[in-house]
């Protein structure tokens, strides 16, 4: 007897379910669930977590026989409500802009995991990513990131890259937390990393730059970097004080940081004061410090015509040598100084100029945008 949304049977549960948060998502996820049907070795679940469609994304996902489940709207509660339906011993969360170019993708990587689990049964993978975009621009800095994603540090893993792991394990770790609107993937990564371990799953998964492409790329990473910054430090009143600061991805377009840091200096007014100023930096040197591994490694990936692929002797030299020299509250004090010199003295009237002109270009019927 089979299900009638899935076409598994039904005293036989799915080894893997696969779980896709979506919201209004009608022009990417066909492609993802045709990737998803041509895989091999094995027959996934799959599960659809809607946060409010208003396009065809149920009419879609019904066409390709997954099941969708209605929640609130966030990422995090999406992800969620769908999990709770699964059935697969293992859960695979993917973006639905995700792309699976190798059929054998899925079967390859949950043998990986099993047979880590074996030894550590709290292990979780994610695999590396491969951006698609629509030109040439910033290929630099899209290969840094794609060979950062092969990386098991903190604050590198994110829903991007997928997330596999045992439904048990998932249990045990309370699923993702949901209580904020946002980083619900980093979230729950940095709690596999202190409660288990990460492993960098085989093969590739392709994923679409258009975020990047749409907000522009200096743009979004900056703002990815200070959100990171400020939630690593626990500042949340920054993300309570901004709810638009992580738009939903139908609402992206070109980012505008001029209103994030004018955000910044009304905290720096009336929330923290001098003092309060001072620790927020201080911190945020602290995290800036710890972090210093990725310049070193991007200038690994910047000389990999050189070094050829796989090696990276800076960062090494960051780990053995440099690292531990910069472990000192001097270091975090002098970074947090300049980090405050560089966001609120520099990039905060650059942008708000850089937009105002934008803004006049636009209203004057100029459709061209410079970009930053």
């Amino acid at each position: 007897m089979s299900h009638p949304e899935l076409g598994l049977p039904q005293d036989r549960p799915p080894q893997l379910s696969i779980i896709i948060p979506t919201l209004n998502e009608a022009a990417h996820l066909p492609a993802l669930l045709a990737d998803l049907q041509r895989q091999q070795g094995l027959t996934p679940e799959l599960i659809v977590g809607d946060g409010g469609s208003t396009d065809a994304t149920a009419h879609l996902a019904a066409s390709f026989g997954a099941r969708f489940v209605h929640s609130g709207r966030g990422r995090g509660r999406q992800m969620n409500g769908a999990a709770r339906w699964a059935r697969g011993e293992y859960l695979l969360f993917l973006h639905a802009d995700s792309r699976l170019e190798d059929p054998l993708l899925l079967h390859t990587a949950l043998t990986a995991l099993q047979q880590v689990a074996q030894e550590q049964p709290r292990v979780a993978g994610h695999f590396r990513l491969h951006f698609h975009r629509s030109g040439g621009e910033n290929a630099l800095a899209y290969r840094y990131i794609e060979e950062k994603t092969a990386l098991n540090r903190p604050n590198t893993t994110n829903g991007d890259q997928g997330m596999l792991l045992s439904r048990a394990f998932f249990i045990e770790l309370g699923g993702f937390d949901d209580s904020l609107p946002f980083l619900e993937d980093q979230r729950l990564a940095e709690k596999i990393r202190c409660q288990g371990r990460w492993i960098t799953l085989p093969g590739v998964l392709h994923t679409s730059a258009r975020r990047f492409e749409s907000e522009g790329w200096h743009r979004r990473y900056l703002l990815m970097g200070m959100m990171m910054g400020f939630y690593s430090i626990g500042e949340l009143s920054f993300f309570r004080r901004a709810p638009a600061v992580y738009r939903v991805q139908e609402a992206t377009g070109r980012l505008q940081l001029a209103p994030i840091f004018d955000l910044l200096w009304s905290m720096v007014r009336h929330d923290w004061g001098l003092a309060g100023t001072l620790r927020t930096f201080y911190r945020l040197g602290r995290y800036i410090r710890q972090n210093a591994w990725q310049l070193f490694f991007f200038l690994d990936v910047w000389l990999r015509p050189l070094l050829g692929p796989g090696r990276s002797p800076l960062l090494s030299l960051h780990d053995r040598i440099v690292a531990p020299c910069i472990n000192l509250r001097v270091v975090n004090g002098l970074v947090g100084l300049g980090c405050f010199v560089w966001y609120m003295s520099i990039l905060a009237p650059w942008f708000s100029l850089l937009e105002c002109i934008e803004r006049r270009r636009k209203k004057s019927g100029c459709g061209h945008e410079p970009g930053a």
